[in-house]
């Protein structure tokens, strides 16, 4: 898409435009320069996701949307008659009812892979915490215990990246320097990303049974749903670790609870939880489970470019004449 960023001054349109994302909300720069171009703009104050009944309430006079992780189901699309254009913060559109869109020729404004590097990054400190026990180790010392447990390098380890789009590619590039061997699963033909980058694509079966490290980066769909189950866990090395950081849903947490407190794996890192946020205390507490608030891809730098990815979607939209 073309970048529209100098539409936003002085150019100003009249259309209502509902932030319902709440990290949007909280960028001051995101809010000053959605009201430069969009004056009429409300944002969700309210801290914390609406449900159903509330999004419609508050979507039901909004020519415009910028969502995050919201539920855009038909339910809500019934009822907000007047939206035009869904204009997505982030990048996963799991939440999003396409076919309900175009039923209703609302547009979708969306650009993918806007916040890999966040979300790439903070898989790598995943990656080398739980190899290197830095969150085990730093948690005990904080309680006085003084346990020297070093783990192991992750250079030289066998890494398997499942689902090779922008952000599993992204960290195939992050680890290059640290000589892994990479394996890599993905239901699209990946040979020539894997050729220069020196990874193998294989099926699933081998990338469980052969990695030191799993990653996740496949969206949550019908095939992904839960995914990660007993059976993928009873495949994996005994001193393996996953790691989740795309969505809560492809892992089955019943079943990774059973899997951590029984040992049967070293351990796991979650950024994403099938409830957010999660409920779930006996989880929560594992000793061998990292977990963060779903923060992928809130890096400052990803949550700027994020919103300014929305902004100039509906920028792009409501100055089309025909519009």
């Amino acid at each position: 898409m073309k970048n529209l960023q100098h539409l936003q001054s002085p150019i100003s349109f009249d259309a209502r435009i509902a932030v319902t994302s709440i990290s949007f909300g909280k960028s001051v720069l995101l809010r000053d320069e959605l009201k430069q171009a969009f004056p009429n703009s409300f944002f969700n104050e309210k801290g914390r996701r609406f449900n159903e009944d509330e999004l419609i309430a508050f979507l039901k006079d909004a020519d415009g949307a910028v969502v995050g992780i919201e539920p855009i189901t038909d339910l809500v699309l019934r009822n907000t008659s007047q939206l035009k254009i869904i204009s997505k913060y982030g990048v996963g559109l799991d939440n999003i009812d396409q076919e309900a869109l175009k039923r209703r020729n609302i547009a979708l404004g969306w650009t993918g892979g806007v916040n890999r590097r966040s979300v790439s990054e903070l898989t790598l400190c995943f990656m080398i915490g739980l190899c290197r026990n830095v969150f085990r180790s730093g948690y005990s010392l904080k309680q006085s215990k003084w346990k020297k447990e070093g783990g192991w390098q992750l250079s030289g380890k066998t890494v398997g990246i499942i689902g090779c789009g922008n952000i599993g590619s992204d960290v195939i590039q992050l680890l290059a320097p640290l000589k892994c061997t990479l394996l890599v699963c993905d239901i699209l033909d990946k040979s020539e990303f894997c050729k220069k980058n020196n990874a193998t694509q294989v099926n699933l079966e081998n990338l469980i049974a052969k990695s030191d490290l799993i990653s996740m980066h496949v969206p949550h769909t019908s095939l992904t749903d839960k995914m990660v189950n007993n059976k993928f866990f009873h495949q994996m090395k005994p001193a393996a670790f996953l790691i989740n950081t795309c969505r809560g849903n492809v892992v089955d947490q019943s079943a990774l609870k059973n899997t951590l407190i029984k040992g049967d794996i070293a351990g796991a890192a979650l950024d994403v939880f099938a409830e957010e946020p999660p409920i779930d205390e006996e989880l929560l507490s594992l000793s061998n489970l990292m977990v963060t608030p779903h923060i992928g891809g809130n890096a400052k730098e990803a949550v700027e470019a994020m919103g300014r990815s929305a902004i100039n979607h509906l920028l792009s939209f409501f100055n089309d004449p025909h519009k």
